[in-house]
């Protein structure tokens, strides 16, 4: 069943459509995928779906009483406390009543007055009336689903669980089609992973708009693209349609150049003067007058951002010694603990963990912004260090877009000089934008202008905190083709699973309880050796149950002979194990390291694996045998 269908629509602010010419339909039981670039007109159109913003033209088609709920991108700032009265306004105007009704008997009290009896009494009846003990039941059962506590303060809750009570809001009104706008950013892995689960169960139709194309592989159906005043739709996969869309685009291009060489004849002709035929050559030139109208309407590529990284002399081969590392805010809470490393030139360091776990602090300490409670940090020679701040905090609102790159006219890049105006343009900044105040720019634009400026700075160390929020894929594409070819040192905190895949030559993970786990690769690289390693100690862990089981009836008992002999040796087998395991931890971090055949690089990886499960059986195995004492 159709949903919601455009025709020929188009929409805009004022002046020429920014989109127009839009046909699509959406379908019961459709994953939807929006994309495009910033400012392409995405928002526009969540805008005219939800019923916001009326079209310039065009045929809008609804289902009668459709149901459109949205989980917006921003978590807004909301009065209420208790997130069963924030999921209740999901019902409407009841809702919006139910919550004021339960409110009023929360600030009565469990012991009301004899006065206030009576007022107890009604507001009762009046949630009754409303079927509000039927709807207090959906209201828990939508919070569980999402897996928020119904008992919770919104404002205890991090980004993320409110991002789900919200969730849990759009989904108790029951709506046919839920519009979801960028609802990864600033989550972490495993709230996106849930988000993905969740919308995998989830038996209605949704559109959603996202830069993140592991969530998109992995959900849409069918996916629209906003792209030069037209979208396209392609009903497949997100593989499928960057196939497509490359092919549509080759086709395009060329249409476009043989058009071009059409009208360049013409063109010529025309010069040439109108001698002979004259009705023939009136209807010639009129055709020559369509084809400019047609080059005129015709909307170019967007721009590809250009950019390079402004590279230093190259830094010392040591970048940062760690030994013993150990902090935290709360002395009894450890946010890192007895972490112990080395980081080297070349290295491309992902940092991974939930939010609120550390991955800023544990960056602060790498860069000695923060001093450790034990441990130290030690930094190499020649280090030129240009840190992006997910918090925008180097940006100044009160300066224009160019005076937050440079104070001059002129930027360099190596021994290149290069006109703001130019350089910016390259980042895709329109020049009357250059001379705005940065407090006009949207969040994507903001960071590409941090970008900008940080590409300006010679380094050979570059720490990006989160840098791929806001920003459009193309955008990513290019930042990650930069890192790759960056032959210093990168330090990355990023939730972007195909980014940390593409880029990054190793991750450390905050696994909780101060422990940093290190291992060679991406993220599916972790997430593989992490379930090997898990699997492992599973198995140990089974095993020594099952033997303790076993062994249950028997009264407690020494070390034998040969035990004993077993337990001295275990902690030199230990570090050597150890030993290994950083050897081969820094060949592999080497960047020419993949450059090896690769078998060479198959043996080195599967080897490391082996050693991390010899290490988890020599400790198993070391701690039985000193319990036997």
């Amino acid at each position: 069943m159709t949903l919601i269908s455009l025709q020929d629509v188009a929409f805009g602010y004022g002046g020429p459509p920014l989109v127009s010419g839009v046909h699509f339909a959406i379908e019961e039981g459709e994953r939807i995928g929006l994309v495009g670039r910033n400012g392409a007109g995405k928002s526009s159109l969540l805008k005219i779906l939800l019923g916001q913003f009326e079209p310039s033209s065009g045929v809008i088609a609804r289902k009668p009483e459709l149901k459109v709920a949205e989980l917006s991108q921003r978590v807004p700032e909301i009065d209420a406390e208790d997130v069963r009265d924030i999921v209740a306004t999901g019902f409407g105007v009841w809702g919006v009543r139910l919550a004021e009704y339960h409110h009023r008997l929360h600030h009565l009290g469990e012991n009301p007055s004899t006065k206030q009896l009576a007022e107890v009494e009604r507001l009762q009846h009046e949630i009754e009336r409303l079927g509000g003990f039927t709807k207090e039941s959906e209201i828990e059962r939508a919070l569980l689903d999402v897996g928020v506590d119904p008992d919770a303060k919104f404002e205890t809750l991090s980004v993320g669980r409110k991002r789900r009570v919200l969730l849990a809001r759009a989904i108790v009104s029951r709506p046919e089609l839920l519009i979801l706008d960028e609802p990864t950013n600033h989550l972490d892995i495993d709230a996106i992973e849930w988000l993905e689960d969740f919308l995998l169960d989830y038996e209605g139709t949704f559109l959603v708009v996202t830069h993140d194309r592991q969530f998109l592989r992995k959900l849409a159906t069918r996916v629209l693209i906003v792209d030069r005043g037209r979208i396209k739709s392609y009903p497949c996969g997100y593989d499928e349609f960057l196939k497509r869309r490359e092919a549509d685009d080759d086709a395009q291009a060329n249409a476009e150049r043989i058009a071009d060489k059409a009208l360049a004849r013409e063109e010529e002709w025309s010069k040439q003067g109108v001698r002979a035929q004259r009705c023939k050559a009136e209807a010639r030139l009129g055709a020559l007058e369509k084809m400019r109208d047609e080059r005129r309407e015709r909307r170019s590529v967007v721009g590809r951002v250009k950019a390079e990284v402004n590279e230093a002399q190259r830094s010392g081969n040591l970048v940062i010694d760690v030994k013993d590392l150990t902090f935290g805010y709360d002395p009894g809470q450890p946010l890192v603990r007895g972490l112990t490393t080395q980081i080297m030139r070349g290295d491309k360091i992902g940092l991974i963990g939930p939010n609120g776990s550390g991955k800023t602090t544990l960056l602060r300490l790498l860069l000695g912004e923060l001093t450790p409670t034990a441990g130290s940090v030690r930094h190499g020679t020649k280090l030129e260090i240009a840190y992006f701040d997910q918090t925008h905090s180097n940006l100044d609102e009160t300066k224009s877009v160019a005076r937050n790159v440079t104070a001059d006219d002129f930027v360099y890049i190596g021994s290149n000089r290069r006109h703001i105006v130019s350089f910016l343009s390259d980042f895709l900044f329109r020049k009357e934008q250059i001379h705005r105040s940065v407090k006009d720019l949207s969040g994507g634009e903001r960071n590409r202008l941090l970008l900008a400026r940080l590409f300006t700075r010679p380094s050979n160390v570059l720490v990006l905190d989160e840098p791929t929020n806001d920003l459009d894929a193309e955008t990513v594409d290019v930042l990650e083709d930069l890192l790759v070819d960056y032959t210093g040192t990168v330090l990355l905190v990023s939730h972007d699973r195909e980014f940390l895949n593409r880029v990054v030559t190793g991750t450390m993970v905050l696994e909780g309880n101060g422990v940093v786990g290190e291992y060679v690769g991406g993220y599916d690289d972790w997430l593989r050796q992490r379930k090997a390693v898990a699997a492992e100690a599973a198995r140990v862990a089974k095993g020594i149950v099952a033997a303790a089981k076993v062994a249950a009836p028997a009264p407690a008992r020494k070390r034998t002979y040969g035990e004993t002999i077993e337990a001295q040796a275990l902690p030199g087998k230990i570090e050597s194990l150890e030993t290994e395991r950083t050897k081969l931890l820094a060949a592999m971090s080497d960047p020419g390291f993949y450059s090896k055949p690769s078998t060479e690089v198959g043996a080195a990886t599967k080897r490391l694996e082996q050693v991390g499960l010899e290490l988890e059986r020599a400790y198993t195995r070391w701690e039985e045998l000193e319990a036997l004492g």
